[in-house]
């Protein structure tokens, strides 16, 4: 009896594998399509809802069209560049894609909401002369277009997997509808040529930045005979440090909302934040190295925490101050058509802030965890040290380029950072390799050729991103350029 079922029960368990691979694999294919259901969902009731703040007028259906263009931007923005903040801390393996994602989606809501702008320039960026948008058909029309080809662009940038600049998205895609709806002449081209330089002075100084603080760590930390006492001595510091950029940054581009602040004053409040923050962090990091081992793995578990924090500061800086290329046009648009005339600066309602805030949030939920993987491991492979480095330049980089007035992209400047990270690993093992072998016998030396292919940075990515980079604002300008002539065409 049991010798007979025996054979069934083992074909009853394949037959259960199979049916479990198959249930797998349907579950996988069809995740893309539960997020694009979800995005519909959330579209359609921002549809509604803006149908019902604007009393169903018949003037407010180009308002209710907005929202829609609106809540599609905000998706792709969570898909896209949210993974900046993210990815180097989960490539970094100090925080789950879950955990990272749960933080993400709290901190930018909270920064969208709670330091987001009162107002919002109507003309991103500067770069169209408002005179020559004064007719309130072409504005909205031009702003509708703008807001729709910035989002298309985002979203095919996320398909092939580059992070890209969204508010670079949408200085393309209002240059392409200005040119279109008054000409080449209304385009303030000295401004566009700061915002092109942007494109390279951005990443430059992230990764710069990024390389030499982790230079400073391998050379106060990693490569000294006793790494624990320079990791009780220097950690502290940079935490310090850390404090100090982010408390600038958040309290010259995060409280915009609750009250202005400049230069002087952001740096002078980073300062108190940073030597506070060292003299905490002292005792902390002394309990925490307590015991550890005299090896690399040991410092690893020294900066998880300083790394998550730093992340969620990014999150919340990065809501705070891009929910505007979401909702900025939306915000425009239903100013325009409420008062008939067309303002240098509008308020932003909380309805509309909302829709800017969830679709973030969303669109990181749905899409986020490709562009977060990608940033985080398939340009170069990161640990908690790196990705730190990566974080801190992000905030030091734009607080340095505010000071000295440049342009600067925050996608760049995440990105560019993770590249500096990786390139200066691949001098640095190039040289000390180079060092080894002159040492060994000629027989035992690896030929130059070997040592060429052992990249540490993934340069498909790296080609991929730059041309992404490259073409964003062109290629959002001509998409915007097309969809101005559409709505024309059909009388919007």
């Amino acid at each position: 009896m049991t010798d007979d079922a025996t054979p069934h029960w083992k074909t009853l368990d394949k037959d259960l594998n199979r049916l479990t691979r198959l249930e797998e694999a349907t579950m996988y294919t069809a995740r893309p399509l539960v997020g694009v259901g979800v995005s519909l969902v959330f579209v359609t009731l921002t549809v509604v809802a803006a149908a019902i703040f604007t009393g169903g007028e018949p003037q407010s259906l180009a308002v209710v069209v907005a929202a829609a263009f609106g809540a599609y931007m905000a998706l792709n923005i969570g898909a896209n560049d949210v993974a900046n903040n993210m990815g180097p801390a989960v490539g970094a393996k100090a925080l789950s894609l879950l955990g990272a994602i749960a933080i993400a989606a709290v901190c930018e809501s909270a920064g969208a909401l709670l330091a987001g702008g009162d107002v919002v320039s109507t003309i991103s960026k500067g770069i169209i002369d408002p005179s020559a948008l004064a007719s309130t058909a072409v504005f909205v029309r031009a702003m509708m277009a703008a807001l729709l080809a910035a989002s298309v662009w985002v979203n095919l940038a996320t398909w092939i997997g580059a992070p890209v600049s969204t508010t670079h998205s949408m200085v393309g895609g209002v240059m392409g509808a200005g040119i279109m709806a008054a000409g080449l002449a209304t385009v303030n081209w000295p401004t566009m040529g700061a915002i092109a330089a942007s494109w390279v002075i951005s990443p430059l100084l992230g990764g710069v930045i990024a390389a030499a603080m982790l230079a400073f760590i391998k050379w106060r930390v990693i490569y000294v005979e006793d790494k624990i006492a320079a990791a009780r001595v220097w950690v502290p510091v940079l935490i310090g440090v850390m404090s100090a950029a982010f408390a600038a940054y958040l309290a010259m581009k995060g409280l915009k909302k609750v009250i202005s602040i400049d230069l002087g004053t952001a740096l002078l409040i980073g300062l108190v934040a940073g030597i506070a923050m060292w003299l905490l962090s002292v005792p902390f990091i002394r309990r925490q190295a307590a015991g550890l081992e005299n090896r690399n793995r040991s410092l690893k578990s020294l900066f998880r925490l300083p790394l998550v924090v730093s992340a969620a500061l990014l999150s919340f800086a990065h809501g705070a101050n891009d929910v505007a290329n979401a909702v900025g046009p939306l915000a425009a648009i239903a100013y325009v058509q409420k008062s008939s005339a067309v303002a240098g600066e509008v308020a932003i309602p909380l309805w509309v802030m909302m829709i800017g805030a969830l679709g973030i949030s969303f669109g990181l939920v749905l899409f986020g965890p490709k562009l977060i993987g990608m940033v985080g491991s398939q340009i170069t492979k990161l640990n908690p040290m790196r990705a730190y480095c990566v974080a801190l330049s992000a905030a030091v980089t734009v607080i340095a380029a505010s000071w000295l007035g440049l342009p600067v992209s925050s996608t760049h400047i995440a990105v560019g950072g993770v590249f500096g990270v990786g390139f200066f690993r691949e001098w640095y093992m190039e040289r000390r390799a180079r060092r080894i072998e002159m040492e060994r016998p000629v027989a035992r030396r690896i030929p130059g050729q070997e040592r060429a292919r052992r990249k540490l940075v993934r340069r498909s990515h790296f080609m991929t991103i730059i041309a992404a980079w490259v073409i964003t604002v062109p290629a959002a300008a001509l998409l915007s350029a097309g969809c101005f002539l559409l709505l024309q065409t059909i009388g919007f």
